[in-house]
């Protein structure tokens, strides 16, 4: 295990493995990825583990026969690569959706109504008491919302938002969808970012959606409008966003992920109609432990020579 992952998932694991746990909470160097895949029969690697097809290449055959990763995302990990040198890769779907929707909605509403804002007031000591017109931010009862990306976590999204909000859904996808709540189908991104009250973006992360919202995306959105960031982080041109925050083009952005995480903009900490979470979409402990029960099953599966449940 490349992190340390919370104490039940260790424990499941040392139940069928001679496990070995990094005790750092960084990244792996590119010198901790190569030993890891020669020393070790699998990996659960996670989010920051940059798993490039170089790091594949360094030599002809490795040990390592699957990376179990921790996460539904694996943008991190050159999948073909692994494949070439047969390496299986596995992910954890299906844990993450409703703690990831759960986050949108948080940071939708503390963009909306401005709540960040509100508790650094406070904190400061500058707030001098209630009136009439202070802090005045969006409801978003009878908004619309525009999803990007329509699949589990959009979709969960979405239901929060039509059947807790009483919300208009909108949504672009690659493929239209079949759902249990009313939603319309944009047939381009542009199309959707006009017409939304709140952007929310939820595709996968890698080549293909690198930023997907960009200057010519931010432009097209309505002035009062908020952007929604829970994917990953090079989903958003982040030069562009804070160029539109900075210069109020639209309403405002909550963002629990970063282009160039963990480091974070000191033009972009410092505005104030934006709110900025530290990357805590799946930070609740019942769902760690899910996602790496998950890693620890697919693992079990794939060493007695069944098909891992959650194979990419």
């Amino acid at each position: 295990m490349t992190r340390p992952l919370p104490e039940a998932v260790q424990t499941k694991a040392a139940e069928f493995f001679d496990l070995t746990v990094r005790p750092l909470t960084s990244p792996l160097t590119v010198e901790e990825m190569r030993a890891a895949l020669s020393d070790f029969d699998g990996v659960v690697p996670t989010l920051g583990d940059m798993f490039s097809a170089e790091i594949f290449a360094a030599q002809p055959d490795w040990r390592c026969r699957i990376l179990a990763n921790f996460g539904v995302g694996y943008n991190h990990i050159d999948v073909e690569a692994a494949r070439s040198k047969g390496l299986a890769v596995t992910n954890t779907p299906g844990a993450v959706t409703d703690a990831t929707a759960d986050i949108a909605m948080t940071l939708m509403l503390m963009s909306a109504r401005r709540a960040g804002e509100g508790e650094r007031l406070l904190r400061a000591g500058r707030w001098e008491g209630w009136h009439p017109t202070q802090l005045l931010g969006m409801h978003l009862g009878g908004k619309t919302v525009g999803i990007v990306g329509m699949g589990r976590i959009g979709q969960a999204i979405a239901r929060r938002c039509h059947f807790g909000f009483g919300m208009n859904v909108a949504y672009h996808s690659r493929s239209a969808k079949t759902l249990d709540f009313p939603a319309e189908q944009m047939s381009s991104l542009l199309e959707l970012a006009g017409a939304v009250d709140v952007l929310v973006i939820a595709v996968p992360g890698g080549d293909a959606t690198h930023h997907l919202i960009n200057a010519g995306v931010l432009d097209a959105m309505k002035s009062h409008a908020h952007l929604i960031n829970i994917a990953r982080g090079n989903v958003v041109e982040e030069a562009a966003l804070i160029d539109a925050l900075t210069a109020q083009k639209i309403g405002g952005a909550g963002l629990d992920v970063y282009e160039f995480e963990p480091d974070v903009p000191m033009a972009l900490r410092m505005l104030e109609n934006v709110v900025l979470l530290p990357h805590i979409g799946t930070a609740a402990l019942e769902v760690r432990e899910d996602m790496g029960m998950m890693s620890v099953e697919n693992l079990r599966a794939f060493f007695a020579g069944e098909t891992p449940p959650n194979a990419v």
